[in-house]
């Protein structure tokens, strides 16, 4: 299993951007395989993780045309820096344990 993890300095999130962030969930989920996704924000950090089965899920769901138009406007509009990491879990555990 692998992560993606997106950590932002949020600028002015409009109406747009909230309707972007909506899609970009559902695109992640319907068209490429995504397991889970959960994003906070906190001031203006935002920190958004997202959970898939292989990497080149990761990898298409990055080179998608509406994923890319969105990274543009992300750049050109909502966020004033950005990171992403793209980690491998090597471990998972939980509680209460799944039986």
């Amino acid at each position: 299993m692998f992560a993606a993890i997106f950590k932002a300095k949020v600028g002015d999130q409009d109406e747009q951007y909230r309707q972007t962030v909506v899609r970009m969930r559902e695109l992640a989920f319907e068209r490429y395989g995504c397991l889970d996704f959960i994003t906070v924000t906190e001031g203006d950090q935002e920190i958004a993780i997202s959970y898939w089965e292989n990497e080149d899920s990761i990898r298409q769901w990055h080179q998608d045309a509406e994923h890319a138009e969105a990274q543009r406007q992300g750049r050109n509009r909502w966020y004033s820096a950005y990171e992403v990491e793209i980690v491998e879990i090597k471990r998972r555990y939980r509680y209460p344990a799944d039986n």
